[in-house]
């Protein structure tokens, strides 16, 4: 992939790039500047998710829930909820990812929900609330999951026919030789390459790992999985998991060898796709459902795994890193993930008591979408609400029509067109975090008009520090939940005639 394919690797080229910068004069001293903004905005987030806190004693409570556009908009998710977290995060996204989330945001919670809406008694029974599958919210998700599935579709085929037609000129070509960081061959550097490729690619291969570890180390995982998942999901049989295991290594190598020309890894693809084929085979008589997330799960592992590992060694073979030692370090890296992963959850589990639940703090807005996927691959189409399935099949057709149309336009004009995978997010999740982050992209824009250098230079440290203090905060808020501590205040927002209703039943 790295040495003979030369695949480029973006993420890890670039982060690279990052790590050598540091190690010059100029490089170093930039260091210093940034990781003291980083600390600075760090120490901010951390105070105001601090603040925040004094202010959420109830349901429905504190900066999280401030009407910023009119009670009205909050009504259908437009308003700014003071998150430094997603102000962060939409300095760091593209400008065109925010603008696409807000587009969606628009045409969903703006446009086609109060439509939708104004169909109850008609399109679906008015017994059922609007956060039943059976009502509103089945339109919600399920239109949601044919947007995603089209441009996941879309774009699993078109890196497929990038790696299936860079896999041919490789192979075509005669002086490709079949050697990756793991094997017992050794190759030496072509003249071509310069003095900085001859010794990366020395260093590269000098700390091979055998093959046989590679093998050996393969088999003994997927025997250990089959032995004890069906333990932990018992609608997951044994031999599920082995036929995952049999076929991952080939979607792994595809989605490894993609990443490598996109910079795109389509696991989330490879998981649906093991979500439908196992769910199916299992069937909603035998827990196809969890069957099928729980194959979901394995599959996504191994096949992140696969591109996520490759781009780090595409990083070391720029940084002269020794590819045995960075493999290490990820062993580690998972053991520790083994114990601390299982905790921080028990943690959030113990709580928060409405983890999970849609429109909570913590609402795992995945969890939905996965969930309702295994259910359609299970029980088919006949659960979805009246003319659900039209609308699905629209935007599952708009999803794959706009991709195909950004490709045909070319990069010059495709950064007009928004992106379907980011519109169909906030479909169900609403417009308050996209407001959030296209404030975040906003800053920047403001920031890089006034002084570009410095926008590039600081902006990621900015974001990061804004991202960490405020994921920092939710573990000493965590452990105040578990002692029993709860905030002081309740800030809450009611209509004019919602508040002289009250004021006269307290008076």
């Amino acid at each position: 992939m790295i040495i003979d394919f030369k695949l480029t690797y973006p993420s890890g080229t670039a982060t690279a790039h990052l790590i050598n910068s540091f190690h010059t004069p100029q490089g170093a001293k930039l260091a210093k500047k940034q990781v003291r903004t980083l600390g600075k905005f760090f120490s901010f987030s951390f105070l105001w998710g601090f603040f925040q806190w004094f202010f959420t004693g109830g349901d429905g409570c504190g900066f999280v829930n401030f009407p910023t556009l009119g009670l009205k908009a909050f009504e259908n998710r437009f308003y700014f909820d003071f998150s430094a977290t997603y102000v962060g995060v939409g300095m760091i996204c593209p400008y065109l990812i925010n603008i696409s989330l807000l587009v969606g945001a628009i045409l969903s919670w703006g446009i086609m929900w109060p439509l939708i809406g104004d169909r109850k008694g008609d399109w679906y029974s008015a017994e059922y609330p609007s956060t039943s599958l059976h009502s509103l919210q089945g339109y919600r998700v399920f239109i949601s999951i044919a947007m995603i599935l089209g441009d996941g579709l879309y774009n699993f085929f078109k890196v497929l026919g990038h790696t299936i037609f860079g896999l041919y000129h490789q192979i075509r070509d005669k002086n490709s030789r079949s050697v990756l960081p793991v094997g017992g061959r050794t190759s030496s550097p072509t003249d071509s390459l310069s003095y900085d490729d001859q010794r990366r690619t020395q260093l590269f291969l000098k700390d091979q790992i055998p093959l046989w570890v590679a093998i050996v180390g393969y088999i003994t995982i997927a025997i250990i999985s089959a032995a004890t998942l069906p333990h932990i999901f018992s609608p997951l049989k044994w031999y599920y998991i082995v036929v995952i295991y049999i076929f991952a290594p080939t979607l792994a190598f595809c989605n490894a060898y993609g990443c490598g020309l996109t910079d795109w890894s389509l696991a989330s693809t490879y998981g649906k796709l093991a979500i439908f084929v196992i769910g199916a085979w299992a069937g909603a008589s035998h827990g196809g459902v969890l069957a099928g997330l729980a194959a979901c799960g394995v599959m996504m592992n191994i096949v992140s795994t696969a591109s996520d590992l490759t781009q780090d060694f595409k990083t070391g073979y720029m940084t002269l890193a020794s590819p045995r030692s960075m493999f290490v370090s990820q062993i580690i890296g998972t053991a520790m993930g083994c114990i601390i992963s299982p905790c921080v959850f028990w943690l959030f589990y113990k709580a928060f008591h409405d983890l999970g639940v849609p429109g909570s703090q913590y609402s795992a807005p995945y969890a939905l979408v996965y969930r309702n996927m295994a259910i359609l691959g299970v029980e088919g189409f006949s659960s979805l609400p009246k003319h659900c399935l039209t609308l699905c099949y629209v935007f599952f057709i708009g999803a794959i029509v706009i991709n195909g149309i950004r490709d045909i336009v070319g990069k010059k004009w495709a950064r007009f067109i928004p992106l379907p995978m980011a519109m169909a997010i906030p479909f169900y999740l609403g417009a308050y975090f996209t407001i959030d982050m296209c404030i975040g992209s906003l800053i920047l824009f403001i920031w890089e008009k006034i002084d570009k250098a410095k926008a590039d230079a600081f902006g990621p440290a900015v974001a990061s520090g804004l991202i960490c203090g405020d994921g920092i905060w939710t573990l000493p808020s965590s452990i105040l939940a578990l002692a029993g501590v709860n905030p002081p205040i309740c800030m809450k927002f009611l209509s004019r005639k919602t508040n002289a209703r009250v004021d006269a039943f307290l008076t």
